[in-house]
């Protein structure tokens, strides 16, 4: 009979540092990978105030400030927009990520307002006046719609009209998924949307470590697991499935910020045949198009001349603050308001108008 030799002092060394050393690994994969998504989405955004929309830019906007609550209690800034009557809809808008809140989307308000809707519009969580620290994360934005919708539609505040969702880049994907919970919704118009909350975050970082990212984006749905439940796990096409909403899914296929793999190419491929579904597709419009940009690009040209002007290297940190004010102070002197908030792509909007009008 052989003898059984007893493991080697090595062996047994090493049958304990590996498994610990496997585990560090994940723990310190998974510290990275959420401290990373937190340096990228868990901050609070403010509208640059000097190129800010108010509702004086618009001849007969009016507004009613609604505050509601989301989902920790925090309060959010709601706004109810209107101008002349006869409104056939509400239409809730979501706004995109990064740029402060709905602020900037306030010519749109206005188009939707002017043209038989009744507009509501609000600040994400994070974002200018609503309260949050941070935005959190992405899931967050279909939270903050669905609490909208809500309001909307139980505050007593709002006359009982069909509901209908717009949303741009974080707010298109949040106007999708939200279906999911509120299948009462009519219509839907997507812009520049992505189809799941981690999207943004493999789309980002596949342009900074390449197929690294797949490592950490284990981690990053468990983070928005764990952080948001059954928000974090739904997507577009769930909430497609969800509802009989008409949906129109409108993206430029050179956006560089939400790639249309992520969005639109998913949903045309799924829904291509499906009578509910409409598509634009566009070209060479980036990420937003919202615009027409002729005054937008002669402004920054003599923004750019201007630029030369200056004594100082603008570029050094020691002179930041200086060049903040001086920046905000030329604004100020020659941006042209009634240009600035007088831009919107009439085309597109009208077929936007359009598509509320047949399905509301």
């Amino acid at each position: 009979m052989k003898k059984i030799k007893p493991k080697s002092k090595k062996k047994k060394i090493l049958s304990i540092v590996l498994p610990v050393l496997a585990v560090l690994i994940i723990v310190g994969d998974w510290i990275l990978s959420v401290t990373v998504y937190n340096e990228n989405f868990n901050r609070r955004f403010k509208s640059y105030e000097p190129l800010m929309l108010y509702v004086d830019d618009f001849d007969g906007l009016q507004r009613t400030r609604y505050d509601f609550e989301s989902n920790e209690g925090q309060k959010l800034a709601g706004y109810m927009y209107s101008s002349g009557e006869n409104q056939r809809g509400i239409i809730v808008m979501a706004h995109g990520f990064g740029g402060g809140g709905h602020n900037s989307y306030m010519d749109c308000a206005n188009y939707f307002a002017r043209n038989g809707y009744y507009v509501f519009a609000y600040d994400a969580t994070g974002n200018d006046e609503s309260e949050g620290e941070g935005v959190g994360g992405l899931p967050q934005g279909a939270i903050d719609l669905d609490c909208a919708i809500t309001f909307v539609e139980e505050s007593g505040n709002f006359p009982s009209l069909p509901i209908a969702l717009f949303g741009h880049s974080w707010g298109g994907y949040s106007v999708c998924s939200v279906l999911t919970y509120h299948p009462e919704v009519k219509a839907v118009i997507a812009c520049s949307g992505f189809n799941a909350s981690s999207d943004m975050f493999e789309a980002e970082g596949k342009k900074q470590v390449g197929n690294g990212i797949y490592l950490m984006l284990p981690f990053v749905k468990l983070h928005e697991k764990i952080q948001y439940g059954k928000y974090a796990s739904n997507t577009a096409t769930d909430g497609f499935s969800k509802s009989n909403a008409a949906v129109m899914i409108v993206h430029s296929f050179d956006d560089e910020v939400v790639p249309v793999e992520y969005g639109y190419e998913i949903y045309y491929e799924k829904y291509k045949d499906d009578s509910r579904f409409s598509f634009i597709p566009l070209e060479n419009k980036g990420h937003n198009y919202f615009n027409d940009d002729t005054y937008r690009n002669e402004f920054n040209a003599e923004f750019d001349e201007w630029l030369k002007t200056l004594d100082y290297d603008y570029n050094n940190a020691e002179n930041k603050e200086r060049f903040s004010e001086d920046k905000a102070d030329y604004i100020h002197r020659n941006l042209d308001r009634e240009k600035w908030s007088d831009s919107l792509n009439l085309e597109l909007f009208e077929n936007f108008v359009g598509f509320y009008d047949e399905h509301i």
